[in-house]
């Protein structure tokens, strides 16, 4: 397959991590600052007490911000082998860099388990209109969201607009999302995608 015609999911996710790599930093902040916006009145909307979220890695959406609010409690993921590990992070805690170079939890905080989380933001590197999601490759989100304790709890991935496709190639193993959310706001299931803009 060629970059042209009908890409595989190595080929879309190095294009879609060059053309977020080449944002600009203050086009990046500006983006990830309205991206938050939405947010933080969506997930207070939710009513939302328990998020898992991220760290920010090769420019991907900033949610920084959204840490700052009152109310909910956050975790942050660990690599521990092939599995990801949920921990409550509070501000003033420092993190550390994990096994790829993302900002980690100190393995020594409290674990946060599935019965406690309301809501899951996750990094993309891309998704689509029918809510699948476009990683890194590695898998952990996918083995994690195919457990039955988390397969209940709403899944919005954060990436920025020129990153959600109509349609992107997925495998058996890939988990559908909720929603995405982007700097232009939710971005909820569409029941009909497009033909693949390829």
């Amino acid at each position: 397959m060629s970059d042209l015609g009908n890409p595989t999911k190595k080929q879309l996710r190095r294009r879609l991590l060059n053309q977020r790599l080449a944002l600009g930093v203050e086009d990046w902040r500006g983006k990830s600052d309205r991206l938050c916006g939405h947010l933080g009145q969506f997930l207070q909307a939710q009513q939302a007490k328990t998020v898992c979220a991220y760290q920010s890695f090769r420019q991907e959406p900033d949610l920084t911000p959204l840490f700052q609010i009152l109310g909910i409690t956050w975790g942050l993921p660990r690599c521990v082998g092939s599995d990801l590990q949920w921990h409550r992070w509070q501000g003033g805690n420092s993190l550390q860099p994990g096994q790829y170079g993302i900002l980690e939890p100190d393995p020594q905080w409290p674990q946060l388990f599935p019965a406690e989380v309301d809501l899951i933001l996750l990094p993309c590197v891309g998704g689509d209109r029918t809510c699948y999601r476009l990683g890194y490759g590695g898998g952990y989100y996918d083995r994690m969201l195919s457990q039955p304790a988390w397969q209940n709890i709403p899944t919005w991935g954060i990436l920025f607009d020129f990153a959600l496709l109509d349609q992107i190639p997925h495998d058996p193993w890939d988990q559908p999302l909720t929603g995405f959310h982007t700097e232009t706001g939710p971005q909820p299931k569409s029941p009909q995608p497009k033909s693949p803009p390829f």
